[in-house]
């Protein structure tokens, strides 16, 4: 298949790639995530987290489902999923920005509220359009599941997820006038032959890469309205907090002083 595709500007990182099943109409998204994954772990690393494995598992493979769902969406889209799992109990965030490739997430698994029943929340901004919110609720412990009961409930549309290997995943998308139960009765053995059975055609490629691109002026802003209201409390006596960031989990120390500069405006990016 050609390769004279658009790809976004992103240096290095993971390739994700769509595909067209012709007269099926359906979008396929596919990539094999081992570099991505390393990249992941060394950033836990760096930052000396210890997921539990079971935690460590979902997390994974709800990173595989974000990007390449995130692959299959336009250009100028800014996404954030949470997904509120009740067992194991635990929240997983993930954030990207397909204009840049960027995706980042973490693992929440302290103060994670008990609810009745698993939450998915997808948070959408695509260019000047205001930011949409969808909330539905899904079953188990599978983000896989989760996604695809998120397309069936908030996008009204089929999405089947496939593990074609140990690191390589395929997403399925419905498109208009797609084959409906030709997509349901999609199998790994079918995926497999795919371009023997079917009319594919190469799309898109994309890369996606492992960045946040937090640092201390986006740590100043976060802090800074608490600050301003109770700065004692905030800095509890002391003169340097340590505060994790929000998206990724990267730890980053706040002096008294550089946050007094900032509120007073005179610190960095204020």
């Amino acid at each position: 298949m050609p390769d004279s595709t658009p790809v976004n500007p992103a240096a290095s990182g993971l390739e994700v790639r769509t595909y067209f099943v012709r007269s099926r109409n359906v979008l396929l998204a596919t990539a094999d995530f081992a570099e991505l994954y390393v990249d992941y772990y060394l950033h836990l690393a760096d930052q000396q987290f210890r997921p539990a494995p079971a935690h460590d598992a979902v997390f994974k493979r709800a990173l595989a489902a974000f990007v390449l769902h995130a692959a299959t969406r336009p250009w100028k889209e800014l996404t954030a999923w949470t997904l509120n799992f009740q067992e194991p109990l635990l929240n997983v965030f993930l954030t990207g920005d397909n204009e840049t490739g960027a995706v980042t997430g973490r693992i929440f698994d302290e103060n994670v509220r008990v609810l009745p029943e698993n939450l998915f929340y997808a948070d959408v901004v695509c260019g000047d359009q205001p930011k949409r919110r969808s909330t539905v609720a899904f079953a188990g412990a599978d983000p896989f599941a989760a996604l695809e009961a998120f397309y069936r409930q908030s996008e009204q549309r089929i999405a089947r997820a496939f593990a074609v290997g140990e690191e390589s995943f395929v997403l399925a998308v419905e498109h208009p006038d797609c084959d409906g139960a030709w997509l349901r009765g999609l199998t790994d053995a079918r995926l497999a032959t795919l371009e023997a059975t079917e009319t594919v055609v190469l799309m898109e490629r994309r890369i996606q890469r492992w960045h946040c691109g937090c640092n201390q002026p986006r740590m100043l802003q976060v802090l800074a309205t608490a600050f301003r209201s109770d700065p004692e409390d905030l800095f509890g006596g002391g003169e340097t907090l340590e505060i994790r960031c929000p998206r990724c989990g990267a730890r980053h120390a706040v002096t008294r002083e550089a946050m007094e500069a900032y509120v007073s405006g005179s610190g960095p990016a204020a």
